[in-house]
């Protein structure tokens, strides 16, 4: 409680605008009226189609296949942000190196050890959050390969299979959506690294991230190849 009493003003303002613009994006591109006409919402429906694709195909080995592409991007992610995250801790040991290290920095540097230690630690929630949510779409994925396996053969005019149709596409729209929570992490932890530079730098780069991810997911030229066409 003392270390936060070390908090500017500035420092509030910044942290405010961070929270603001991850968990505002996170609700807008998830809960919002508009999620659907995103890359989120399109690939949802693609999801659906894969699944009713596959349970009319005899042989799934290219639906195994692309599945065990799909774990294998996350596992990497997975990894990777264990070193982030060891690298993190390993920063915090070091803190008094880093104040010295900053302190000649025309931004400001990181100022006290305190409000240093304040500062790491929200970038290493950041990537600890994504490492929980690469880990679970991880295991959300094994899950998947598990109902491609016990799927039925048949045709979308089945009642049975269009439940498992929507069972397997449901499984796999919470895999991505926990995939895309984790990528998410990652950019707001970049956004998060700049407070060691200054809070102003906090506050222009959770803007510029949420301005990035909005052109991303709603006005990219990705999103204009996967819209249907009229």
């Amino acid at each position: 409680m003392r270390a936060l009493e070390s908090l500017s003003t500035v420092d509030w303002l910044a942290l405010s605008a961070f929270l603001a613009c991850w968990g505002g994006y996170t609700w807008f591109s998830e809960h919002s009226r508009w999620c659907c006409k995103g890359l989120i919402g399109h690939l949802h429906s693609y999801r659906q189609e894969w699944a009713y694709c596959m349970l009319e195909r005899e042989l799934r080995m290219s639906d195994a296949a692309l599945i065990g592409n799909l774990m294998g991007s996350v596992s990497f992610y997975a990894n990777t942000t264990i070193y982030i995250i060891a690298g993190l801790v390993a920063a915090m040991g070091a803190a008094d190196q880093l104040l010295k290290f900053s302190a000649d920095m025309t931004l400001g540097g990181a100022g006290s050890r305190e409000l240093l230690e304040i500062k790491l630690m929200l970038v290493l929630a950041s990537f600890v959050y994504g490492y929980f949510k690469f880990t679970w779409a991880l295991r959300q994925f094994n899950l998947l390969s598990i109902l491609i396996g016990a799927a039925p053969l048949g045709s979308r005019d089945d009642a049975q299979v269009e439940r498992y149709a929507r069972r397997v596409a449901g499984a796999h729209n919470l895999a991505g959506d926990d995939f895309n929570r984790g990528i998410r992490a990652y950019y707001f932890g970049l956004a998060a690294s700049g407070w060691l530079l200054s809070p102003v730098v906090l506050g222009v780069l959770s803007l510029s991230i949420l301005i990035v991810l909005y052109r991303r997911d709603y006005r990219s030229a990705t999103l204009d190849v996967l819209r249907p066409e009229p």
